[in-house]
């Protein structure tokens, strides 16, 4: 055989080696989506049929923040989710969660602000501000703040991670929509969620703990202690 049939023949296997690889990443990424959408997409309920049976808490996920402290178009309609449900008895307490990772960014105390202005009691608002993703908030709702049965305020496109991962992580949760408004980005959030998902399947298949766990937070006491 000549050198070059076998540069060929070489090139050919790396090829076909390089492809099966692809095929069975997209596979990954495609069953853990299936997955993670058939295995939530029943516990999406209306905010009345949320009602039915009172929640430990209200569990509002983070977004962005503009430098004025005011919250962005998707988190105000995650918050005015959330504070919604509040009054009409869902659960006593609220959970904010979100990202506090710098001194100059505090997407939790936006939101906390929020809502007292909107006229929730600061005392039934808990700041988790270590929700540095979708899935530590739900390992952090369960582990540190103790909750067994969770309400999550967020857009459609985002309760299936969150209500997978709780589930995965032994809660019961069911997700109200956020979805007031069309935004800009769907499209680029649509995209981000698909590897999102797969990670946060396999993170809650091992109960992978959050990057930062802390001592416990009742929700009997004072949320203030959590500012």
């Amino acid at each position: 055989m000549s050198s070059a049939k076998k540069h060929k023949g070489c090139l050919r296997r790396v090829l076909d080696m390089v492809v099966a690889v692809a095929l069975a990443i997209v596979a990954v990424f495609a069953v853990t989506n299936v997955a993670t959408i058939v295995g939530a997409k029943g516990s999406i309920v209306s905010a009345d049929e949320a009602s039915i049976s009172s929640a430990d808490a209200i569990v509002v996920l983070g977004a962005s923040v503009f430098a004025d402290g005011t919250p962005s178009g998707i988190l105000q309609d995650r918050l005015d989710d959330g504070i919604a449900l509040y009054f009409a008895g869902v659960a006593p307490k609220l959970i904010m969660s979100g990202d506090n990772g710098t001194e100059s960014y505090n997407e939790v105390r936006v939101m906390k602000q929020y809502a007292i202005a909107q006229g929730v009691p600061s005392e039934d608002i808990f700041c988790d501000h270590a929700g540095f993703s979708t899935y530590e908030s739900m390992y952090r709702a369960k582990y540190v703040f103790g909750c067994q049965h969770i309400v999550v305020a967020t857009q459609t496109y985002h309760l299936y991670r969150a209500l997978w991962s709780a589930k995965s992580l032994g809660m019961q949760a069911t997700g109200v929509p956020s979805d007031y408004h069309e935004y800009q980005k769907q499209l680029q959030y649509d995209i981000r969620e698909v590897p999102a998902r797969t990670k946060d399947f396999f993170k809650a298949l091992f109960r992978m703990p959050s990057t930062y766990v802390g001592d416990a937070i009742s929700l009997d006491q004072d949320g203030d202690v959590t500012n």
